[in-house]
């Protein structure tokens, strides 16, 4: 059979459209009791040195565009996807996430939000040098307009839901990536070649904003507070923190190692470990992202209809196998779609979460329970 092609007409291949949920509406008790009732299982997958788990993703797409600008509308979307996940049959229970844009360690550098209709925040202007960044008044994020907005919707959201909900950090970026959003695009990629002593002493500095800023999200949200976070099925007894690393995929892999392995070790020794994530097709690029010593978890596509150039099954399985890392496998698609690439994903020796997007409860049980007959043959 014929896999299905992206759909290029979506505004989110990966999204679940719900109906908005008000705080006061949310039965609390229910998530929460349903949330502790998979910590059990979470803690013996993480223990495990191979396994399966399974993960129904509900990403509402408002939420990651426009949506995220209101934290009450943001959080209504976000309790009625948890609502609804728990039909669905799985090992991980979905979070909530004080989402808004991913611009907040930008922030740091005196860069704002510009809002297009019906869009995520894109940041506003860029700097042509990193001299110029150097030079900038860099401030902690949580002294800035988007910092502090990130943190009041944490506290919105612990507030409205007793901190008895899930909760993650917003959605950490990569250093690199970091530094690729406050630079214009071509001095960007320049500078790792002009002017590389400098770029390094620039990542520093955005690493550790980030990490004192994920710190002060982390003490906000206390005992509710999942990990990896933003696009990782999150756990409270999973472990490391989440990045998105995107640009890596237009680096070559000696700068890759050169210029941000460092920063992702630092800010996995800060929070007991880092995962990765980056969209595209990035299989190719393992043995780099392998080299984050602290390494846990790393969250790629794998099929055409989640992402148009997703990752191979077969070299994530040759790579990963026997290292004691997670593979979170995001896979759209129809039951057949999603089990024939996780045939090629699962041998002993590995450790995936499965991540579906099934429309139905009754499809998701049976992607569900043949997947985990798939660990007992």
């Amino acid at each position: 059979m014929e896999e299905k092609a992206f759909d290029t007409g979506l505004n989110d291949s990966q999204g679940t459209e719900v109906d908005p949920v008000q705080p006061g509406q949310f039965d609390i008790e229910a998530y929460a009791d349903y949330a502790e009732s998979l910590q059990d299982r979470n803690d013996e997958f993480w223990r495990q040195k191979e396994g399966i788990a399974v993960y129904r993703r509900f990403r509402v797409p408002r939420i990651f565009s426009d949506g995220c600008r209101d934290m009450k509308r943001s959080l209504a979307l976000q309790l009625g996807a948890l609502e609804l996940s728990m039909n669905y049959e799985a090992d991980v229970p979905n979070f909530l996430e004080p989402w808004y844009g991913i611009g907040a360690a930008a922030s740091a550098f005196g860069l704002r939000y510009k809002w297009d209709p019906n869009n995520a925040p894109a940041i506003d202007s860029a700097i042509h040098s990193v001299k110029e960044a150097l030079n900038r008044d860099i401030i902690p994020i949580k002294k800035t307009t988007i910092g502090r907005h990130i943190l009041e919707m944490i506290e919105y959201f612990l507030l409205s839901t007793e901190g008895r909900i899930p909760i993650s950090l917003t959605d950490t970026q990569a250093s690199l990536n970091v530094a690729s959003f406050i630079m214009d695009t071509n001095s960007f990629y320049l500078e790792l070649f002009d002017h590389p002593d400098e770029m390094k002493k620039l990542l520093s500095i955005i690493t550790d904003l980030t990490i004192e800023f994920s710190q002060k999200q982390q003490e906000l949200i206390g005992e509710a507070l999942v990990w990896p976070g933003h696009g990782f099925p999150s756990s409270r007894r999973f472990k490391g923190i989440g990045m998105s690393s995107d640009v890596m995929v237009t680096v070559s892999d000696a700068q890759y190692m050169e210029f941000e392995v460092p920063c992702s070790q630092k800010m996995g020794e800060a929070f007991g470990g880092a995962g990765f994530h980056s969209c595209g097709n990035w299989s190719r690029r393992i043995e780099a992202v392998k080299s984050i010593a602290n390494l846990t978890m790393v969250d790629g596509a794998f099929s055409r209809e989640t992402d148009p150039d997703p990752n191979s099954p077969e070299l994530f399985f040759e790579q990963f196998q026997e290292t004691g890392i997670v593979v979170n496998v995001r896979i759209v698609g129809d039951p057949d779609a999603i089990l024939n690439q996780v045939r090629k994903l699962w041998k002993p020796g590995m450790r995936l979460i499965v991540t579906t997007y099934s429309k139905t409860p009754q499809e998701q049980s049976l992607v569900y329970n043949q997947i985990q007959s798939m660990t007992t043959r």
